[in-house]
């Protein structure tokens, strides 16, 4: 190991798609990297040296001692959020934090080079929350005085995927395309193994070397091309390049990015969201001679890092069924409250006189019905919101099994009715347990 490796490095965000990779690729290296995350999840937990910290509620002066204490030479800042919502506020997390950081480096009395991870594009550009506060964290740096590197990677193609790098597969694996207007928007990507060796070639310089104590770069491959061109090579990767397809009108995916708002409310982070639509309309693009001359880094193209791999069983499962996913939860939700709710409002007659028929105590019938129909709509309501989805549907599964058990004791003549609801009930199970199953979104 160099005298260089034996850095520390601060990596904040370390459970995110490109700081997990950062992470794991400098430690591999053999830099020594501090991990930090809010969560991470058990599969990521494979060093003693990531640590969970809420970083977000911390005061300067809390980061300002976990940089003292760990030693740290390099501070690597991968968090980000793409719009405001329930527990995501951007200016919090792309302005405040970055202010509250600098501080941090400053009051630590160490020589410290801060890594930013920003987005490309201009100023003149910048539309939405996401961008506006992500300009303005690096006017912040760049005034501030401390060596610094302001990274704007293009579109980030690695082996992990959620978001809009999970969209993008999916749209290659499912016979739909983009409109012709969104498919031509000039989308340059970066493979995010060259993320990785720029901060370790960052990594490896003096923190007081001038030639690189200030510097923005681009990160991304030379060669234009469009997002259609990048969902191409997914295409030819999956096999799908020659499928047909029903090209989606633009209304459709403003209504997608509507109902996407309307989601991340209850706590959920889909893809499809109105600034994620205005940010892909925007395009990606930028000019990455500057970063590859200092560096020397040869940035991989698209081709290289998609259309040359075939792609795995697992990547062809993953892609389709990434937007499958939310019809599913959107018609559990919708089957529980609705079949509550037709119960208890709709059809409370015939819901109860289904009871009195098969000598179900009078006593009885109401309050059953009642609760049953509450309890349905609770059911609904739980899988809905993101926080207890798994409670939900794990409480779905249940209710469901001990309705068919209560109808096999209690009226087993509705096992053979003509609509056979109680014989649909088990797809419905199977279909929850599915939800269960892919409810994690990394």
């Amino acid at each position: 190991m160099s005298d260089d490796a034996s850095h520390n490095i601060l990596v904040l965000g370390a459970s995110g798609l490109i700081g997990r990779t950062i992470t794991d690729d400098l430690r591999a290296r053999g830099f020594h990297v501090i991990g930090v995350a809010r969560h991470f999840t058990p599969a990521q937990k494979i060093s003693a040296t990531d640590i969970e910290l809420p970083v977000m509620s911390m005061d300067a002066a809390a980061l300002t001692q976990l940089l003292r204490t760990h030693e740290v030479n390099i501070v690597v800042n991968c968090l980000g959020v793409l719009q405001d919502g329930p527990g995501s506020d951007t200016s919090a997390v792309h302005c405040d934090l970055v202010a509250r950081l600098l501080q941090a480096i400053r009051d630590s009395h160490r020589v410290i080079r801060l890594v930013h991870i920003s987005i490309p594009g201009t100023a003149e550009a910048d539309r939405t929350a996401f961008s506006t506060t992500k300009r303005e964290a690096e006017r912040l740096i760049a005034a501030s005085g401390i060596p610094h590197a302001i990274l704007r990677p293009g579109f980030v193609i690695a082996p992990s995927a959620y978001g809009g790098s999970a969209m993008l597969r999916a749209l290659a694996a499912l016979p739909v395309d983009l409109p012709a207007e969104e498919a031509a928007t000039p989308f340059q990507p970066v493979a995010v193994e060259d993320i990785a060796a720029t901060i370790a070639w960052l990594a490896a310089r003096d923190v007081a070397d001038e030639a690189v104590r200030s510097v923005t770069w681009d990160l991304m491959q030379e060669q234009p091309i469009s997002l259609g061109g990048v969902i191409a090579q997914f295409r030819r990767s999956f096999g799908t390049a020659k499928h047909v397809r029903i090209a989606t009108p633009p209304v459709l995916i403003d209504l997608g990015a509507r109902l996407g708002d309307l989601a991340s409310r209850l706590g959920w982070m889909p893809p499809l969201r109105s600034t994620a639509i205005a940010e892909l309309r925007r395009g990606v693009t930028g000019d990455p001679a500057g970063w590859m001359q200092a560096t020397g880094i040869v940035p991989t193209t698209i081709a290289q890092a998609v259309g040359g791999r075939p792609a795995t069983i697992q990547d062809k499962w993953f892609a389709r069924l990434f937007l499958i996913k939310a019809l599913i939860f959107a018609s559990l939700v919708l089957f529980w409250v609705a079949s509550g709710f037709i119960a208890l409002v709709i059809s409370y007659d015939a819901a109860a006189g289904i009871l009195r028929a098969h000598h179900f105590p009078a006593a009885l019938v109401g309050p059953v019905t009642v609760l049953t129909s509450l309890m349905d709509m609770s059911i609904g309501v739980l899988i809905a919101i993101r926080r207890t989805a798994a409670f939900g549907l794990i409480a779905g599964i249940v209710a469901s099994l001990g309705y068919m058990a209560g109808s096999a004791i209690l009226t087993p003549d509705l096992w053979i009715e003509p609509l056979g609801a109680l014989v649909k009930t088990g797809p419905a199970i199977v279909l929850m347990l599915v939800a269960l199953l892919i409810l994690d979104n990394r």
